[in-house]
């Protein structure tokens, strides 16, 4: 369950963070006297004057776990106000949130922090085009992702010998610094694959839990019977890539199978697809984790599209599309979550229905307000402004992919 564990510690981290940013002050403090054990400053009220802590600490786990809890659920009255505006009357918030009324909503950074991360955590519970592979041929999956821990763990070495090299013929400083620069990436790569393997794992047991009798059986029997069937097959290339080939081309999903077919003319470019093609569920993997990683990205690829819309009218500053960029993409990410649920409920109409009609109206309605538009400068900015997305994803999963990738 590596890659469930690991996005709900990003959906904590994501709440702690925008908790801090938020900079509200723990409830329940009580008045005290004496001195901040903080910095020593004289306590005159339930905070100090000058660091902000609270005059009455508590020292009990269970308060441990309630600023966990606060942490992540910090809504509070700030919540509670911005959130229903957020869905019903998103550009009455940007407004308002721009002209300066702040201390009551919850701010555009800190809500995009915490709705990110919480999609991510909600992706990393559903089903993804890996699990079918997974379900289908564990064993196979299996096999390819602990290939990739090989050759992974070949380069550390092959980096690791070529700095003791390096250092043996006496070679200048930045040779050694980019030798140790490749042993980072290797490194890095090979934490990859390892989580990775137990992602297959992990992610074979739950789609047991889930299958029918039949499958469930089939899925044990490949995770008990997927090492001594690997073990037993002749070494070596000639007998190892005819089965990989085939274990690939059987169960890779299709867009898998597109990129087996793919040439470039790239020689760096067509390797790394065939990679991509021949190892699908490490590479899902790898997207999701970077895809997280560089979320905020899409504000700075947004701001542009936005300003070209308003450059020429007086009074609107960067940072107020940048207000409406994050409070937009904080519904959107609350929709995906919705979505996601809806399809896990297995309410395919409500999901296809709210996935067209919501974000036209919802960006129609935060254009209005925000901007103080007309109907027509609503409707085509309306219409520029999906064009826009569909132009900023595009850009989004171009970044990912060439990090991923590169």
């Amino acid at each position: 369950m590596s890659t469930e564990i690991e996005a709900g510690g990003a959906l904590v981290e994501a709440g702690l963070v925008a908790h801090e940013l938020e900079g509200t002050k723990p409830a329940g403090a009580h008045a005290a006297h004496g001195a901040c054990l903080n910095c020593g400053t004289p306590l005159q009220d339930r905070f100090c004057a000058h660091c902000g802590q609270g005059a009455h600490l508590h020292r009990s786990l269970l308060h441990l776990v309630e600023e966990l809890l606060h942490g992540l659920f910090h809504f509070d009255a700030k919540g509670w106000r911005t959130l229903p505006l957020l869905v019903a009357r998103p550009g009455l918030l940007t407004r308002r949130y721009i002209d300066g009324q702040r201390m009551r909503y919850v701010s555009p950074l800190a809500l995009f922090l915490f709705t990110v991360f919480l999609m991510f955590f909600a992706a990393s519970m559903t089903a993804s085009p890996a699990d079918v592979v997974i379900a289908n041929d564990f064993a196979g999956a299996k096999a390819e992702v602990e290939r990739e821990v090989d050759k992974a763990r070949a380069m550390v070495a092959k980096q690791q010998a070529n700095i003791e090299r390096i250092r043996r013929r006496g070679g200048n400083a930045s040779d050694v610094r980019d030798a140790e620069e490749e042993l980072a990436d290797a490194r890095a790569e090979l934490a990859d694959a390892e989580s990775a393997v137990n992602a297959v794992a992990l992610a074979a047991s739950a789609a047991a839990a889930k299958a029918d009798p039949a499958t469930a059986a089939k899925i044990a029997a490949q995770m008990a019977g997927g090492a001594a069937a690997s073990a037993a097959t002749p070494a070596g290339p000639a007998a190892s890539a005819p089965d990989a080939e085939a274990t690939g081309s059987e169960h890779a999903p299709g867009w898998a199978q597109a990129l087996r077919r793919m040439k470039t003319g790239h020689p760096r470019l067509d390797a790394a697809v065939k990679h991509a093609a021949d190892n699908p569920e490490l590479t899902i993997y790898k997207l999701k984790n970077t895809a997280y990683k560089f979320s905020f990205a899409l504000v700075p690829i947004s701001l542009p599209f936005l300003w070209l819309m308003f450059f020429w009218r007086r009074g609107i500053a960067m940072y107020d599309h940048a207000v409406f960029v994050l409070y937009s993409l904080s519904f959107m990410s609350l929709l995906l979550v919705a979505l996601m649920a809806l399809g896990a409920a297995h309410a395919g109409r409500s999901v296809a229905l709210l996935a067209s009609i919501a974000p036209p109206l919802h960006m129609a309605a935060q254009l209005k307000e925000t901007y103080r538009l007309g109907v027509w400068s609503t409707l085509w900015r309306t219409v520029a402004l999906l064009v826009v997305s569909a132009i900023v994803f595009t850009l989004f999963l171009l970044l990912i992919v060439y990090v991923t990738m590169g």
